[in-house]
């Protein structure tokens, strides 16, 4: 069952009016943190909570004397630069901070004389925290199996993919935070599969909808995260485009896997959702095949750690624009459809022994469904290019052309109040 208290009360107001509106993303049951600073200013890194259309300034509400039943400890660790800190302190921490954070903004509560509340339009967003590594893994069965349909149509799933979390260790110092262009990467590529390559711009760039989580508190090396201990090492979630170039990846990925077709750049949405915050929109992922094997039991959990979460990938040209039309929705999934659950990719992560630390980011691999509209690439929806996506201005995405705008959005609302992710936003320029 969810383990809910007040702060997910869905009747709950805020003295922020923009909270109470019913499509925001940010309402007071929601609180996710990010790194802001103030646009214009050389100021450093400030921890904040977003709040309807405004961020709640943590640092400041500390100095005010504004947050009350927090140990030095956390507060210290809320007047830092990134997220890390807090992120290690562990479950109690973080559910005291939304505690704290929630009974500050409540509506039963007066609003604060100091000026704690920034509007999000006055602030830039930085990357919540400092990210030590990122792992990428490949938990949808209809995303492996498309692909894997695609270029090996009479062996689609490897004989491991049923049995466990397939992942690759991807490039921490590229990952930027929302509204970073992103330039169209250099690599070799071929025209058939023995070669020989030439080098020159990626023509088969593609966007990945995938959903990440932060590692909360780490574990030392050698030793494994147990299933039971889980909720203690995620932290919260954030949108990711795991950018792609299809035709560099093709000639490269074979023996290795992904390398330079994967490192350009993944983008990540500011605004960190924690798991608390999820904690009503718990599901068991939809059920497995009558005959696919069980996890190990390693892999197994008497908990529901699916979570009902739409997503959305939207494009929209440089024309369009330019001629003011609006993005153009290519792709809506949900991530109840996932074969592997984040838990099962965190305790396998760990199975060797390996040390994750606060702020290491796992992403969960393209979201894909069983149908076409929910496929969550363009490799996938286009099926390689056959099948292209008409835009508004009259043209067709095959892959992502210069001045393409891909922007990823996701949200769980079933019945309650909306809790959303804000938006995961790129440009694609020439170098």
């Amino acid at each position: 069952m969810p383990n809910l208290d007040e702060t997910h009360d869905p009747a709950r107001r805020s003295w922020v009016e923009s909270a109470n509106d019913p499509a925001t993303d940010f309402s007071i049951q929601n609180l996710p943190f990010g790194v802001f600073c103030r646009k214009g200013s050389k100021e450093s890194g400030r921890i904040g909570v977003a709040i309807g259309d405004q961020v709640l300034d943590v640092g400041a509400c500390l100095n005010a004397g504004l947050l009350n039943g927090l140990d030095s400890e956390t507060n210290a660790a809320l007047q830092r630069d990134s997220l890390n800190e807090i992120m290690g302190l562990g479950r109690a921490a973080w559910r005291s901070v939304r505690r704290a954070v929630g009974e500050l903004l409540d509506s039963k509560r007066a609003k604060p004389q100091a000026a704690v509340v920034i509007p999000q339009s006055a602030v830039e967003m930085l990357l919540p925290a400092r990210i030590g590594d990122y792992t990428d893994f490949y938990a949808s069965i209809h995303h492996a199996t498309n692909v894997g349909s695609m270029f090996r149509p009479d062996n689609p799933l490897l004989p491991n993919y049923k049995h466990l979390p397939v992942g690759y260790h991807g490039r921490a110092s590229s990952i930027v935070v929302s509204g970073t262009p992103i330039t169209r990467p250099m690599g070799q590529t071929v025209t058939s599969d023995a070669g020989p390559p030439t080098f020159g711009p990626c023509k088969l760039l593609d966007y990945e909808m995938e959903l990440g989580v932060f590692v909360g508190r780490g574990n030392a090396m050698g030793t494994r995260i147990d299933m039971k201990n889980v909720a203690e090492h995620l932290f919260g979630m954030v949108i990711v485009n795991d950018w792609s170039a299809r035709d560099i990846q093709k000639w490269e990925y074979q023996p290795l896997g992904p390398f330079n077709a994967k490192n350009f750049g993944t983008t990540i949405s500011p605004w960190v959702v924690t798991m608390d915050a999820l904690e009503p929109f718990r599901v068991p992922l939809q059920p497995r095949a009558e005959n696919d094997p069980q996890p190990l039991d390693y892999l197994q959990s008497r908990e529901n750690w699916g979570y009902d979460i739409n997503v959305e990938v939207s494009i929209a040209s440089a024309l369009m624009r330019e001629r003011n039309l609006p993005p153009h929705r290519v792709s809506r999934g949900n991530f109840r459809d996932m074969y592997w659950t984040l838990a099962q990719m965190l305790v396998h992560h760990t199975s060797t022994g390996c040390n994750l630390r606060p702020g290491d980011l796992l992403a969960s691999g393209t979201i894909s469904g069983p149908t076409e509209d929910s496929r969550g690439c363009l490799l996938e929806r286009t099926w390689r290019g056959q099948n292209p996506i008409d835009l508004p201005d009259g043209t067709q995405r095959k892959f992502l052309q210069d001045g393409d705008n891909i922007a990823m959005s996701a949200a769980a609302s079933q019945g309650l109040r909306r809790i959303g992710f804000g938006m995961c936003a790129g440009v694609i320029t020439t170098g």
